[in-house]
């Protein structure tokens, strides 16, 4: 996997992604930004909600279960002093769907967060990382 990140001015920098996607990334103006985009830790804590939401998402349906929708909401605390890692990061799921059972959607969210989400294993290594969701007929 490769990628490349440009800076264009200040502290504003395009992510390009090895498959040709282009994100941005900004900070706040009293960083010298001018908060166009996401700051970059904001984005990777994105990403590990996407990359968690995939296999939840992939599994559930795997498993013939009738997914409709998939929200992941995420909160991060940092430490107070450099480098400012993630400590804490609690993940919150709102799966919809039709006849989906707490069993399938907790199976899919723990093997999700022990067996196939790369980024949240890896930020595991500094942060502790806790789970709940809540299932939404539609």
């Amino acid at each position: 996997m490769k990628a490349r990140v440009k800076w264009v001015e200040n502290v504003l920098f395009l992510g390009e992604s090895g498959s040709g996607h282009v994100v941005a990334m900004d900070g706040p103006p009293e960083s010298g930004g001018k908060n166009l985009a996401a700051r970059p830790m904001e984005t990777l804590l994105i990403g590990m909600g996407g990359c968690t939401a995939f296999d939840v998402v992939h599994i559930l349906r795997k498993g013939r279960h009738e997914v409709r929708d998939c929200e992941v909401r995420l909160e991060a605390e940092r430490a107070d002093t450099d480098p400012k890692v993630f400590t804490k990061i609690h993940i919150h799921f709102v799966v919809k769907g039709q006849g989906l059972t707490d069993k399938a959607v907790a199976r899919a969210v723990e093997l999700s967060a022990e067996k196939y989400c790369s980024a949240s294993i890896m930020l595991g290594k500094t942060a502790a990382i806790t789970h709940d969701y809540e299932i939404a007929e539609d």
